[in-house]
């Protein structure tokens, strides 16, 4: 959390106390000495700023509507994890620092509660009695409290800062140590402050329908989330949302004006880091456009581009985003031609023709740890006389459909839709003309049968083949694939001159 040399901004600080007074008008009068504050010369956040300065507090809620209190040594009360401003960039991560250094829970175990999102659930000033000690006179703290749920069904494990905390409680909202934000929590605004994490941010995964996916490269900035990488579309759900749908669409409208994709649906729900290291619930939608980049108005990062999924491993994107598109990808085959007059980042698609050919192959492994391939019949395509996956190509239908059919009809196989996983993707050229193609390649980790010869035009025996000890004449794809699998690796590629 440290590193930044400069205060928090007024400017924030001034943001964040107009939205608690938007939510408790009431408090404006006893909150004039921080509004004073935040006009004097002194900085506001500065232990040495007296007669009064700003605090921080962390307010950590669990499951079981519970909040933790640790025992100050130095003033002998309960109170929630808090103190100074120190080099923190934000109040919220002078609250996060401080449960970090006090109760020992990192940022990454905490999230926001989408009820009351980065604001203050509470800002309370107390007076502080004078410390000799420390040569410290009487003043006030004007402590702003901040509300995170913790992300683990159970209670995270607690490591007590010895010298400051004399030890810890969960105590639940009718026992809370603080008057003001007792009456917060057990408020009829937050009772819906139940301890479960939802998500709080929306992002898109847009699409054109033919295989290309829109990315958007972030500015390089200080502040800015996973900066300098691509990502999808999206932001931050505000109170002002009433719903994250909502929350996507205003993103959209500020990020990328006129820019709306239709059919926005639910998708996944993924997790992400925010700045101050706060684990964030992501809701991906997904949703079609097939506009031209170009012409929008980019109000946020410096790149609006497609890109085809064989592309992925040579951008830096944000953690986890090449996973959840090549599973959209497996699930979700390209359907039609690209776009006329739509420009492709790699391959041009002849008129009235699929930018890519998408095949599902079939990855079996036995309790000795032998591969399942088949000797393909000398007249098929592409594998003529050679070992091979068990494999075929989408017809119109989800990739995993797909898998689970050739399965039934080529080898007598039953797999389950939700037994399988996607383990490796080749992506294939041909000829320097032809439609380049994408072999998706799943794992079954069960099934049931023995493998047959149902379609002897296509495949002439099945065999379990030691990976170490595979034939020489395996599909080269196939090979690298296998080699790919086992070393870990979730793609490789091969041009038309390599085969």
């Amino acid at each position: 959390m440290k590193g930044a040399t400069m205060p928090p901004a007024r400017s924030d600080i001034r943001n964040l106390t107009e939205k608690y007074l938007v939510r408790h008008p009431a408090e404006r009068e006893q909150l004039k000495p921080l509004l004073a504050a935040l006009d004097a010369d002194a900085e506001p956040t500065s232990r040495a700023t007296l007669p009064r300065h700003v605090t921080c507090s962390a307010v950590v809620i669990d499951r079981a509507r519970r909040v933790l209190h640790i025992g100050h040594k130095a003033s002998g009360k309960l109170l929630p994890p808090g103190g100074h401003v120190e080099d923190d960039r934000t109040l919220m991560a002078a609250a996060l620092r401080e449960v970090c250094e006090e109760a020992g829970i990192s940022p990454t175990d905490l999230c926001l509660t989408p009820q009351i999102l980065g604001a203050p659930i509470d800002i309370d000033v107390h007076d502080i009695a004078p410390n000799p000690a420390k040569g410290e006179l009487a003043h006030q703290h004007i402590d702003f409290r901040f509300a995170f749920y913790t992300t683990a069904e159970q209670t995270p494990p607690l490591v007590l800062q010895d010298e400051e905390v004399s030890g810890a409680q969960w105590l639940p909202y009718a026992d809370v140590s603080s008057p003001t934000l007792r009456t917060k929590l057990l408020n009829a605004e937050v009772e819906g402050l139940d301890g479960q994490p939802e998500p709080v941010n929306a992002s898109a995964v847009i699409h054109d329908g033919h295989g290309r996916y829109l990315l958007h490269l972030r500015d390089q900035r200080e502040g800015i989330w996973s900066p300098g990488v691509f990502a999808l579309l999206g932001g931050g759900r505000t109170m002002d949302d009433p719903c994250l749908e909502a929350t996507l669409r205003r993103e959209l409208a500020e990020e990328v004006p006129n820019l709306e994709p239709t059919g926005l649906t639910p998708y996944a729900v993924e997790e992400a880091t925010s700045v101050d290291g706060l684990a964030v619930p992501v809701q991906v939608f997904v949703g079609r456009w097939q506009g031209d980049p170009d012409t929008i108005d980019l109000q946020e990062g410096v790149l609006l581009r497609w890109f085809t999924i064989d592309v992925l491993d040579r951008l830096n994107l944000s953690p986890g985003l090449g996973d959840l598109i090549i599973r959209h990808a497996a699930d979700h085959s390209p359907a039609g031609s690209s776009p006329h007059g739509h420009r492709l980042l790699r391959h041009e698609a002849p008129e009235g023709t699929e930018l890519h050919i998408v095949g599902v192959h079939l990855y079996l492994q036995d309790d000795h740890g032998r591969t399942l391939l088949g000797l393909r019949h000398p007249d098929s395509a592409y594998a003529g006389n050679q070992w091979h996956f068990l494999a075929g190509h989408c017809e119109r239908e989800e990739a995993i459909s797909c898998l689970v059919r050739e399965a039934q009809e080529e080898a007598g196989l039953i797999i389950e839709r939700g037994d399988v996983e996607l383990v490796h993707l080749v992506h294939l050229v041909d000829s320097p003309t032809a439609r380049p193609r994408i072999g998706l390649v799943f794992r079954a980790r069960s099934w049931s049968g023995t493998p047959s010869i149902l379609e002897p035009d296509r495949c002439v025996e099945w065999r379990w083949w030691n990976p170490k000890d595979l034939p020489a004449d395996v599909v080269p794809y196939t090979r690298q694939a296998i080699e790919g699998i086992l070393a870990g690796r979730p793609y490789s590629q091969m041009g038309w001159d390599e085969r």
